[in-house]
């Protein structure tokens, strides 16, 4: 509820701090004094246009504050963090607006700079207005669908509609999304087929590039080694190493017989040293021969097969062109190919999966469309009990030749959503046989501001108002009324304070101000150098003077004091 305004420089009120309290507030004062200064003041606080004519003569600026005490779950919240702004939920809500005598205007929240939107977005949260200019919220068939399903205590089948349709949305998505699966699969099966085949052919191994690389290196090594052996096994002489061994060999034994037959003994130092030599030759033989056996054995031991090092190689450049082409590393196609085979085998079982996605939609939309039409009987009954309170109220507002209706219409299909699938408006026919139109299309203001009174009134009594409910504001709604209408007004204002609401009425009539809670007089005083505004709040003695100034006019009589202390009295 808005608990306190501040107000310093605006027009003809130099300084001002007013105090709220629940129930009904009464706003009152002569033609002029200054009333819509107070709202004016307000309404920049909620974002209203601001002008420089508003700018108190000769100050540089004007201020406005409006303080709000609202309950920690009040949607305000929700808006202040959305946009950024550090409000903890349950804090006072402080409202500021600055305008300088040029025009320029500044808002803030708690302090925090903020813009005029965001006061605007919050200021339709926290107050609404009706007057014979202006009926904020009402005229708005937006708001209508939430005011009739509280009014109707709609909630659980609110609650049904939105899970339910919460379940369509989600049934919806999966089979949108395998729709487009299939279509998608559908216009790649051929290529998919294709790359498949195209790994069935080639039937890769997981590690075979790194095997098939090692390969390549070793035959590629092989080929040069294989030269360097030929070359060697040339560098020894290979078998005419070992003949020309052989025949030294066989000339050092001729030698040994020569010397022997020559009758030298076997001790003598030239066949000793013709043996040694004989030896070391043999000797020489027996290593060639195995060297050369080595060798042999070394180039047979590379198995060299130029055919094989190019065999390999085509398999490796294949394994990397395949998958260069799709996009995956050489290890990575054994996986590629199982994916694909899974993707083609997917195309087929998807078919099957469709027919029990959509019958999955089928059951969803017929859980939805129950709950909605569940939700539409509520909204329908909860109409017809609100247009009978709406018209029982409108009679002793002499608004008796007034109708009104809560049109409950289909929406189009494409519209259902979780609030149901229905488009609520209030709307009135001002004269008998005159068509039903919009709230708006009510001519006159005063009617339009007690049409809103008594909407409001009937709502309440369901509960379609509530504690945390936005400030109202009547401006003037007993205008051009008096007597019993204008006493079924101020009921109807207290009524609606005593069920909870936070009411001022800006009012011209006693009926009115002898209902309230709280009682504000606003006072204009001139001097010679200035004229100013003030508003005082009025005690129980000042209330009953005030009450039969507005009776009896300038000279206040006791029979005006004896009527203002029985309409007081009730």
């Amino acid at each position: 509820m808005l608990v306190g305004l501040s107000i310093r420089d605006v027009v003809l009120i130099e300084a001002l701090d007013l105090s709220l309290g629940r129930g009904l507030t009464a706003l009152t004062g002569e033609t002029g004094a200054g009333k819509s200064i107070v709202l004016d003041a307000l309404g920049l606080t909620l974002g209203g246009k601001a002008d420089a004519g508003l700018v108190r003569q000769g100050a540089a600026q004007a201020v406005a504050t409006a303080i709000f005490s609202l309950p920690p779950d009040h949607p305000a919240f929700a808006v202040l963090e959305d946009r950024g702004l550090a409000v903890e939920p349950g804090d006072d809500l402080i409202l500021r607006r600055q305008l300088s005598a040029d025009g320029r205007s500044r808002a803030y929240v708690n302090d925090q700079a903020a813009s005029i939107a965001v006061l605007r977005e919050i200021g339709a949260l926290l107050v609404e207005v009706h007057g014979q200019h202006e009926t904020v919220g009402l005229l708005d068939p937006r708001s209508h669908r939430a005011l009739l399903d509280a009014f109707g205590r709609c909630a659980p089948q609110l609650k049904a509609t939105a899970q339910t349709y919460g379940a369509l949305k989600d049934a919806r998505a999966a089979c949108e999304a395998l729709e487009a699966r299939i279509v998608r699969a559908a216009a790649e099966t051929e290529l998919l087929t294709a790359r498949l085949g195209e790994l069935d052919r080639l039937n890769p191994r997981p590690g075979e590039e790194a095997e098939l690389a090692q390969v390549r290196a070793v035959l590629g090594a092989a080929e040069k080694a294989m030269a360097d052996i030929v070359q060697a096994r040339e560098q020894l002489g290979g078998d005419d190493l070992t003949r020309r061994l052989a025949a030294g060999l066989r000339g050092l034994e001729r030698a040994r017989e020569r010397t022997l037959q020559a009758g030298a003994e076997a001790s003598n130092a030239v066949v000793l040293r013709l043996d040694a030599a004989a030896a070391a030759v043999d000797r020489a033989l027996v290593e060639a021969g195995e060297a050369v056996a080595a060798i042999d054995s070394a180039a047979e031991a590379f198995e060299f097969d130029p055919g094989q090092l190019e065999t390999t190689e085509e398999r490796l450049f294949a394994l990397r062109g395949v998958a260069r082409k799709l996009g995956v590393a050489v290890d990575d196609l054994t996986a590629e190919r199982a994916r694909l085979a899974a993707e083609l085998r997917g195309v087929e079982d998807a078919e099957a999966d469709l027919v029990r996605v959509r019958a999955a939609v089928a059951e969803a939309e017929r859980a939805y469309g129950l709950a909605a039409d569940a939700l539409t009987m509520a909204r329908k009954d909860a109409a017809q009990r609100l247009a009978a309170a709406v018209e029982g109220e409108l009679r002793p507002l002499k608004l008796e030749r007034a109708r009104f209706q809560a049109s409950v219409a289909p929406l189009p299909a494409d519209r259902f959503g979780p609030m149901g699938a229905d488009r609520v408006e209030f709307q009135v026919s001002t004269n008998p046989g005159a068509p039903f139109g919009g709230l708006g299309d009510i001519a006159s203001g005063g009617e339009l501001a007690r049409f809103a009174l008594a909407l409001k009134a009937s709502l309440a009594q369901r509960g379609g108002e509530g504690t945390s409910g936005p400030v109202m504001i009547f401006d003037e709604v007993d205008q051009g009324v008096g007597g019993a209408v204008a006493d079924a007004v101020g009921a109807r204002l207290h009524r609606l304070a005593a069920d909870g609401q936070q009411v001022l009425a800006v009012t011209h009539s006693p009926q009115v101000a002898a209902r309230a809670n709280q009682h504000w007089r606003v006072s204009k005083s001139a001097d010679p150098t200035r004229i100013s505004t003030t508003v005082e709040t009025l005690d129980p003695a000042q209330r009953e003077e005030e009450i039969a100034r507005m009776l009896s006019g300038a000279e206040v009589t006791e029979a005006a004091r004896s009527a203002a202390r029985a309409l007081i009295a009730g």
